[in-house]
C-alpha cells in the first residue's frame, strides 16, 4: 500500500500526530510533505493550468514531487489544523494548484479508485467547515473513498491534550484504519453524486464548451 501525506503545517502538532497514527497503522510505503516547507509558491491565477496544461504552471516543477506522489499512492492522507475555522492557508494555496484535475477539467481516472482520509483538529471548533475546504477537492477529483476525522482537543499543544481525549483520537484513527484495510485494493468508485456531475460533464464537453485541452483531455480517455 502506498500513502501519501499532505500536512497543511510545518510543525509536529497534534494534527500532524493523528496523520502519523493512521500511516503507521496503515503500514506500507509513506511519502509525507510540509506545507507551506515543501511546497510555498501563491498560485498566481494565470490560468496556465487550464488554458494550457498543468505542465505551464509557473510552479509546476516544485509541486510535481507532490502530485507525482499522490498519483502513485493508494491512499492520500490530507491533515490541517483549524485557522479561523478553515484550513490552512498553505493548505488551500495547494488545492488551489490542482483545479485543472477536477472533474469539470481533466480529472485523473486512477483517482476515482482511491481511499482518502482528512484529517483535522481544533482547539475550541471549526473543524466542520475546515474538513469541508479539503472535502470539496475530494468530491470535484472524483476520489472513490473519503474518510473524514475531526477532533476538538481543548488543547494548543499535544503535550496538553487529555488522556480521555488521547483515547478517543486512538481508536477512531485504528477503527479508519481498519476501514482503509479492509476495503484493501478493490475498485472503488466515484460517489453517486460525482458521476452525475461527470455524466452533465460528458455532455458538454460533447459539445465543445470547454477549452480545447479539455475537450481533447476527454476524448483521449474515451469518455465522449
Amino acid at each position: 500500500m502506498n500513502i501519501a501525506v499532505i500536512n497543511g503545517q510545518n510543525h509536529r502538532g497534534t494534527t500532524w500526530r493523528a496523520g502519523k497514527a493512521l500511516a503507521d497503522e496503515l503500514g506500507g510505503k509513506t511519502a509525507e510533505f510540509f506545507l507551506p516547507k515543501d511546497f510555498s509558491d501563491f498560485c498566481i491565477g494565470c490560468g496556465n493550468c487550464f488554458t494550457k496544461g498543468e505542465e505551464f504552471c509557473p510552479h509546476y516543477s516544485r509541486l510535481k514531487p507532490l502530485t507525482d506522489a499522490m498519483d502513485e499512492a493508494d491512499v492520500l492522507i490530507f491533515t490541517s489544523p483549524v485557522y479561523v475555522y478553515h484550513v490552512t492557508g498553505a493548505m488551500k494555496n495547494f488545492l488551489d494548484h490542482c483545479g485543472y484535475q477536477w472533474i469539470i477539467h481533466r480529472p485523473k481516472p486512477e483517482y476515482f479508485g482511491k481511499q482518502a482520509v482528512l484529517i483535522t483538529t481544533a482547539a475550541g471548533s471549526g473543524t466542520k467547515s475546515t474538513l469541508k475546504d479539503m472535502e470539496d477537492s475530494m468530491f470535484f477529483w472524483g476520489i472513490g473513498q473519503v474518510c473524514k476525522l475531526r477532533f476538538n482537543v481543548h488543547a494548543l499543544s499535544p503535550d496538553h491534550v487529555s488522556r480521555d481525549m488521547q483515547e478517543k483520537m486512538t481508536e477512531k484513527i485504528k477503527k479508519t484504519a481498519d476501514k482503509i484495510k479492509k476495503n484493501g485494493m478493490r475498485r472503488h468508485s466515484m460517489p453517486l453524486k460525482a458521476k452525475m456531475l461527470f455524466e452533465l460533464m460528458r455532455k458538454l464537453h460533447a459539445k465543445g464548451s470547454f477549452s480545447e485541452i479539455d475537450n481533447e483531455y476527454w476524448k483521449e480517455h474515451g469518455w465522449i
